[in-house]
């Protein structure tokens, strides 16, 4: 098995990756869109990508993405994670001027970096891509926020552990595929639709699982590009596509709907015995 994720080897995106399947061949994209890309038409078979942070919120990108291509979500994975304050052997926090990160990393540990004076915040394309960098520059004023692993992978180390601003810091993963990935039973349904701009429309379709007693777990709005002030509802829901009560009430919201998609009906993840450990949760 190929899984795809975005990032260095060291991302929290790997860690997901090797959630899914430890033995996979991982194939590591410089982007979400290359991500998308390889799944679309090869090399992998599978793609992980992050949807949402318990503290960051919303990765709006991928929302995008799900709907350029023609991918089912066919599982997910929550990933807890923990970040660190890497630099160069020899690097002190008080000689620090830069720290660089993904803007979901520095968003996840704001109240950190505001204690950091004179430092210069940077954002870049990805966790453990900062960590390569500041390996790369040889600086040892400079500082990278990401995870143990790409320390070690990187020959950095942690001048501060567990930065995040929550302790409860966990990152949900989508994984995107042409085909299901294991015969796990579905328990969640995730749908796209747009509604017409008449008063009540939105309340009208959230009231079709409402009335059959459908668990909305999520519920995200973005724009429609091209068409300002109209917007996609992409939403979560406790319960598998084929299920009688769920299927009627697609049914009933493709009434009024103008558009509906579902984008996979899947397995939930679930906390069980005999998964992987996370090898990102090592420190020493």
């Amino acid at each position: 098995m190929r899984i795809a994720y975005q990032g260095e080897p060291g991302a929290f995106s790997e860690a997901a990756a090797r959630k899914i399947d430890g033995d996979a061949q991982l194939v590591p994209c410089r982007s979400f869109e290359e991500v998308f890309d390889s799944v679309d038409a090869g090399p992998a078979g599978y793609g992980v990508v992050p949807i949402e942070n318990s503290i960051g919120g919303s990765i709006h990108r991928n929302y995008d993405l799900l709907l350029a291509h023609e991918l089912t979500i066919v599982g997910e994975v929550e990933l807890p994670v923990v970040h660190h304050l890497l630099a160069l052997p020899g690097a002190t926090l008080e000689a620090l001027k830069r720290v660089y990160s993904h803007p979901q990393g520095l968003a996840q540990c704001e109240r950190f970096l505001h204690t950091l004076k004179g430092v210069e915040v940077i954002a870049t394309y990805d966790t453990a891509g900062s960590a390569k960098m500041v390996a790369d520059a040889g600086a040892l004023d400079a500082g990278a926020i990401a995870s143990a692993r790409a320390g070690k992978v990187f020959g950095l180390v942690s001048l501060a552990a567990s930065v995040q601003d929550f302790d409860d810091n966990i990152t949900r993963f989508l994984v995107i595929g042409h085909k299901p990935m294991r015969s796990a039973v579905p328990d969640k349904t995730s749908i796209v639709f747009t509604l017409p701009n008449d008063p009540g429309s939105l309340f009208k379709a959230l009231s079709v699982f409402a009335l059959r007693g459908i668990d909305l777990t999520k519920l995200e709005s973005r724009p429609i590009p091209g068409r300002p002030w109209e917007y996609l509802f992409y939403v979560d829901l406790g319960v598998a596509r084929d299920e009688v009560s769920c299927a009627r009430a697609l049914a009933h919201l493709g009434e009024f709907a103008p558009m509906l998609k579902t984008l996979g009906t899947y397995a939930s993840w679930k906390t069980q015995e005999g998964r992987m450990p996370d090898p990102f949760e090592v420190v020493s």
